[in-house]
């Protein structure tokens, strides 16, 4: 079983990480992909404790839309950071979590699409897999990652939260899609029938930890031996077995970051 989003390096984290750890492997989880912020030097180096304490854990390291306002003067300056912080960060599988997010509007909207645009170049040329995050932004998203990405660069819907059309427009650009405990909360059934809908070899499962805690945990910290719930949930809607999502889940992700580690 596969963690395909977490946090690890979260200050939320700080002062049990190592049992985290543990719970999670006792839980099953064979291994995570865990974000970083490359603007952010502290957690560079808890991604280094995480690291030294989990040898199956990678990572990601992206620019969220959140930062993107940091870059207004240079926007060609969040491709740089993302490329020192592949060189310094451990065990990198892929470049996020990057894309757009509409809710928040931290950074001007046209400045995002730029930030996003440049990391996706960056990823079509190193050939990494980018992990996407989207909200309230679903048609830009598309549109970027079609104009930049022309179904070149691989990578995942990440958290999903829209519909099964969604899931089409992402799947058709070979994109996998993502799903976090949000899927189990009661009010998402319009989440449950996307991810009824994903092919096997398109599905993960994740935690987004310390975020989102799937029920009945929800409201809580969360953690990577969570997404055993995720896992229990998507075999619900999709009328299978966890054992069976846990393997295909698994696979999938394999073959999206080039195996587990």
């Amino acid at each position: 079983m596969i963690d395909s989003h977490c946090h690890l390096a979260d200050e939320a984290f700080d002062g049990d990480l190592e049992a985290v750890v543990e719970r999670a492997r006792g839980a099953g989880v064979d291994g995570a992909l865990s974000m970083v912020d490359p603007t952010s030097e502290a957690e560079g180096r808890r991604a280094a404790r995480a690291a030294a304490l989990w040898p199956a854990l990678r990572f990601a390291v992206g620019v969220h839309p959140h930062q993107a306002g940091e870059f207004a003067e240079d926007p060609a300056r969040a491709e740089e950071a993302v490329r020192q912080a592949l060189e310094a960060t451990p065990r990198v599988a892929a470049i996020g979590e990057i894309g757009l997010d509409y809710h928040y509007d931290f950074a001007p909207r046209a400045l995002q699409r730029e930030v996003f645009a440049r990391q996706l170049r960056l990823a079509g040329t190193l050939r990494r897999p980018v992990v996407i995050h989207t909200r309230d932004a679903d048609d830009d998203t598309i549109d970027v990652l079609r104009a930049e990405g022309g179904g070149v660069v691989a990578g995942v819907l990440h958290c999903f939260t829209g519909d099964a059309a969604f899931a089409r427009r992402g799947l058709d650009l070979g994109l996998h899609v993502s799903f976090s405990g949000i899927v189990t909360f009661r009010n998402a059934d319009t989440v449950r029938e996307a991810a009824a809908s994903v092919p096997a070899d398109r599905l993960l499962a994740e935690t987004d930890a310390p975020y989102l805690a799937p029920a009945p945990h929800r409201g809580k910290r969360n953690e990577p031996a969570w997404v055993a719930r995720v896992v229990e949930t998507l075999a619900e809607v999709r009328g299978s077995s966890p054992g069976r999502v846990a393997d295909e889940s698994a696979a999938a992700f394999a073959a999206l970051v080039g195996g587990v580690p």
